[in-house]
């Protein structure tokens, strides 16, 4: 399977004699599936067979669900109400006489309600029946091509999500290889540090002063959290290998990654390493920001 984007648009139409109707779906990134439909009146019916439909092969994202309807059959055709119509001219002439207006135009008089009606034609159920089976068809051609542009998208994100997962392996190897991730390097600079501050002074004693120097030493070794995002980066691109609705463990695992680099970070006392921390900080933040995408 291959990841997804929640970012995608499509478009279908389609056709049964002078029924005609479009499909519109739209979908963004959201934490969970949420379907938006909007249906001209009378085929609200549609919506629970679109929901299912949808959520066969969306996992995740916002998804906006639009129907428009062009039937020219069943624009049907004015009629007057003439029953309506001559309540209000008995009215107009009961009071044209008796109040100081202009005498009213026929437009204003066809506009007010119930003088204009639309006469519908009627549709049986059988027809009715083909036409929600047409339109379910063209749903399911749109919800596909929706699936196709999200998989393309997807594409895109894995091949950027890679890359970011690269840059964070080069920055790990690089902090691993720095003088400031070596234990022995980080004893020496502290002996170093505790004979400078005892200058003059009174010395530790010698096993005293070893102790301190290696509790020290401990605190600012980072080779654990360097072991864990080397873990992290293998999870991430087997994820990406595995494919499917895979954007949750994902953001998941940024998290993960977030929080050991901070922990670099904070223990870090060698400049060097401080500055690949935040390079480590800035590629982590970056991929995050592409898996966002990801369903």
């Amino acid at each position: 399977m291959s990841i997804a984007s929640m970012t995608g648009f499509a478009r279908a139409e389609g056709a049964l004699g002078d029924f005609g109707w479009t499909w519109e779906l739209k979908s963004v990134n959201g934490r969970n599936l949420d379907v938006r439909c909007r249906f001209p009146s009378g085929y609200e019916h549609l919506d629970g067979f679109i929901r299912a439909r949808a959520a066969e092969t969306v996992k995740r994202g916002n998804l906006a669900v639009t129907l428009t309807i062009d039937d020219a059959a069943s624009q049907g055709r004015l009629t007057v109400n003439r029953a309506a119509l001559e309540q209000i001219m008995g009215v107009i002439a009961e009071f044209g006489g008796k109040i100081s207006a202009e005498p009213p135009r026929l437009d204003g008089i066809l506009a007010l309600k119930g003088v204009l009606d639309v006469a519908l034609p009627q549709i049986d159920e059988a027809e009715a029946a083909k036409r929600s089976e047409a339109l379910q068809r063209g749903f399911g051609k749109a919800i596909d091509g929706l699936s196709e542009m999200r998989k393309v998208e997807g594409k895109r994100l894995a091949d950027l999500a890679g890359a970011h997962l690269g840059e964070i392996e080069r920055l790990c190897q690089a902090a691993a290889a720095s003088a400031g991730a070596q234990p022995l390097a980080i004893r020496q600079k502290l002996e170093k540090q505790f004979a400078e501050l005892l200058q003059g002074l009174t010395p530790l004693n010698e096993e005293r002063l070893a102790q301190e120097a290696a509790v020290l030493a401990g605190k600012a070794d980072v080779r654990e959290e360097l072991d864990r995002l080397t873990a992290h980066i293998a999870a991430a691109r087997e994820l990406i290998a595995k494919g499917g609705a895979v954007g949750r463990k994902l953001d998941f695992l940024c998290q993960e990654f977030n929080r050991e680099a901070n922990t670099l970070c904070s223990k870090s006392a060698d400049i060097g390493l401080t500055g690949i921390g935040i390079d480590l900080k800035a590629a982590i933040e970056q991929l995050r920001e592409q898996i966002q995408n990801i369903e």
